[in-house]
């Protein structure tokens, strides 16, 4: 597995949405004598993490758009190189706090397409229907007439989002006789149920592009750049501010801090902003602090720290502090929104 991986990655190497590989080392005090290592970049929250914070409720619009969007490029690029992930996992999606965006990880059993040498793929409640019968010929000693291709990524990926949609684990839903007759009739139930919370005509477009996965025919499932072509991508969501407490980003954002008559005051404005940024710097150097006077964003301060750890640091400090008599409440907020100074009005 392990020079398997290190391969896939080395080839995959320098796409944004792909963990990336720095090296490789040798750990001399492991339990069972010298063991080959690779060291990565350091990730944050897992999708899986998030959906045990979605608590049933399931993830924002915002969040299901960014990580589909995230893992399909992830996809279109290893497919395009002619590997298949193999193990796509609410577990193995990560973000990345520096970059803002969701990265794939564990590549231990990707493989080239048309070189699949390993006979047992993916995981439970993950499992393509073609790796399920290719996995049970294997234990039975035969050989599967089909082949396993990049096919049964996008299907692994399907479940995932129905998950996040729903905030509910499927994998005993996928595996009953009612999935295997009707998939899509169940597809439409989950929609239906969930669908007095979020408006309709995004979550049509998301059911349809979650049932272009969920073929059971791998000839008739749509490709990763297909799928990058729904609708879905083209509406404009806003984070929920779950997402921006979960979702760790080099920048900050202090609600409850200002007063309106301290906006207005000049002085005392002056003398809030010099205290803000001496109470930030405590975590690190602060690179930019801005506090809007006018809507949108009025009253709220936004520090831009050099790293996510810095600013993970200061959110967990800063977070339920008095400063002023009021209770500081700290989120994380987008970089690259926040560079271009767009700032979102319908957080809270």
């Amino acid at each position: 597995g392990f020079r398997k991986e290190r391969a896939a990655l080395e080839h995959l190497r320098g796409h944004r949405n792909i963990v990336t590989l720095y090296g490789v080392f040798t750990n001399h005090y492991s339990a069972n004598g010298p063991s080959r290592c690779l060291l990565l970049e350091l990730l944050d929250i897992s999708v899986s993490e998030l959906l045990l914070h979605s608590s049933n409720q399931g993830c924002s619009m915002w969040m299901i758009q960014h990580c589909a969007r995230d893992v399909l490029e992830a996809l279109a690029f290893l497919h395009h190189k002619g590997y298949v992930h193999a193990d796509l996992k609410p577990r193995n999606i990560l973000w990345s706090a520096e970059e803002e965006c969701f990265k794939l990880i564990d590549f231990g059993l990707s493989f080239k397409e048309g070189n699949q040498d390993v006979k047992y793929i993916q995981t439970d409640g993950y499992r393509a229907p073609e790796a399920e019968l290719q996995n049970c010929l294997a234990q039975a000693g035969l050989q599967s007439e089909t082949e396993c291709t990049s096919a049964v990524d996008l299907w692994s990926l399907g479940i995932v989002l129905l998950e996040m949609f729903s905030g509910m684990k499927l994998k005993h839903r996928v595996q009953s006789q009612e999935w295997k007759t009707n998939s899509s009739a169940i597809i439409d139930r989950i929609f239906a149920s969930e669908g007095v919370v979020n408006s309709a005509i995004p979550a049509y477009h998301l059911r349809d592009l979650i049932k272009s996965m969920l073929h059971c025919d791998q000839g008739k499932r749509a490709s990763a750049e297909k799928a990058l072509c729904s609708p879905f991508f083209s509406i404009p969501f806003a984070p929920h501010i779950e997402d921006l407490v979960m979702l760790p980003t080099p920048v900050l954002r202090l609600l409850n801090v200002l007063s309106d008559a301290s906006l207005q005051c000049e002085e005392e404005y002056e003398d809030i902003l010099e205290d803000i940024r001496e109470e930030c710097q405590k975590y690190g150097p602060v690179v930019s602090l801005l506090i809007p006077k006018e809507n949108p964003g009025k009253g709220q301060v936004f520090v831009e720290y050099a790293n996510a750890g810095d600013s993970k640091a200061a959110q967990k400090m800063l977070t339920g502090k008095i400063f002023d008599g009021k209770f500081v409440v700290a989120t994380f907020y987008p970089l690259s929104a926040y560079k271009r100074g767009y700032l979102y009005q319908n957080l809270l």
